[in-house]
């Protein structure tokens, strides 16, 4: 009797042992983990960041001639002044807070109807050129809403528009466009490119 209600006593007590071996582990476990994930890894990574990439790890930063910095290689701008190149649309006007575009079929009406203000838009501005020709990447949207480069074929197309305006002649302008444009990146993975901010950069130094 007596040795029954003594294992019955030691039972609990051999459970309530396991239980705090099991949440001490637990705990340092956490803690370990912490540590590691929270603050050393950070720490290293923005550390190694800084020291191998410092210009991509503080944002791709764009300067103008006198070195104000007026935005970055990875998220475009409005341009909208007829005297300088204009980049993609974008549904989000280009907020770097957040990414995204509306995921319309291309039946959807709203799709439609942008497409054809892009269109008109196009035809007021450049009522040279034929809307048959305008590539595709000027009248829709990029997938984040953010995209800062257009085709060289985007960007010569409205050199007519720009010489115009501004008095800079078609060659000097498609110069411009060859000498902004990126290649292909290892010279296999996507297309070629320019960097609309930066080119305009080079157009308004050519202007002052």
């Amino acid at each position: 009797m007596n040795n029954s209600l003594q294992k019955s006593s030691a039972a609990p007590r051999a459970g309530a042992g396991a239980v705090r071996v099991s949440l001490g582990m637990a705990l340092r476990t956490s803690l370990v983990f912490i540590v590691l994930c929270g603050f050393l890894y950070p720490l290293i990574t923005t550390g190694a960041a800084q020291l191998l990439m410092p210009k991509q790890a503080g944002g791709s930063l764009v300067t103008d001639s006198g070195g104000k910095v007026v935005g970055s290689e990875l998220i475009g701008q409005n341009f909208t002044e007829p005297q300088y190149f204009h980049g993609r649309v974008s549904s989000i006007e280009y907020n770097g807070a957040g990414s995204g575009s509306n995921n319309y079929a291309p039946s959807n009406p709203d799709l439609i109807d942008r497409t054809k203000a892009s269109i008109e838009a196009w035809k007021e501005n450049n009522p040279d050129v034929p809307v048959s020709k305008v590539p595709m990447d000027l009248v829709t949207n990029s997938a984040s809403g953010l995209d800062p480069h257009i085709s060289p074929q985007a960007a010569n197309i409205q050199i007519p528009r720009i010489s115009k305006l501004t008095g800079i002649t078609e060659t000097e302008l498609n110069q411009l466009v060859e000498e902004h444009t990126e290649g292909r990146d290892l010279g296999v993975f996507g297309e070629p490119r320019v960097n609309v901010l930066k080119l305009n950069l080079a157009l308004a130094e050519l202007l002052d």
